[in-house]
């Protein structure tokens, strides 16, 4: 089987997204999911969203978020832009947190909100562009 250097995940989903676009992309058990159609919809807005912030192919971002059917949405995202998507378990410290944002240099930070004003603290500190 050849193997293709030049696509990514997204592209390997891209065929569903065409031809199945009412199967279920992703699905919880409480029930709560995506149609392929709707995965494309959701990550095409996200990656509008992406766009918009700054991101462009090659730069990083750190998502430091809980884990959900919205984070791979953000995931896919980041593909279609063409970033690098650098997850941080949310249970990191503050200090582990400042390491990898000054290691990596991410154009974006994305955390959940009820610590926002601590990551744009780090953000600022480890020169990161956005912190959302």
């Amino acid at each position: 089987m050849p193997h293709a250097n030049h696509a990514n995940l997204y592209l390997q989903f891209a065929r569903n997204f065409d031809e199945r676009p009412d199967a279920t992309f992703l699905d919880t058990v409480e029930g709560h999911g995506y149609s392929f159609a709707e995965a494309r919809s959701a990550a095409g807005q996200m990656a509008t969203a992406l766009r918009e912030l700054g991101v462009t192919p090659g730069d990083r971002v750190a998502v430091q978020i809980d884990k959900s059917c919205e984070t791979v949405i953000l995931y896919l995202a980041c593909l279609q832009v063409g970033a690098v998507y650098l997850p941080l378990n949310t249970a990191y410290t503050g200090e582990e947190i400042r390491y990898f944002l000054g290691d990596a240099g991410p154009h974006l930070y994305v955390c959940q909100p009820k610590v926002l004003e601590t990551a744009r603290a780090l953000g600022k500190e480890c020169d990161v562009p956005r912190v959302e």
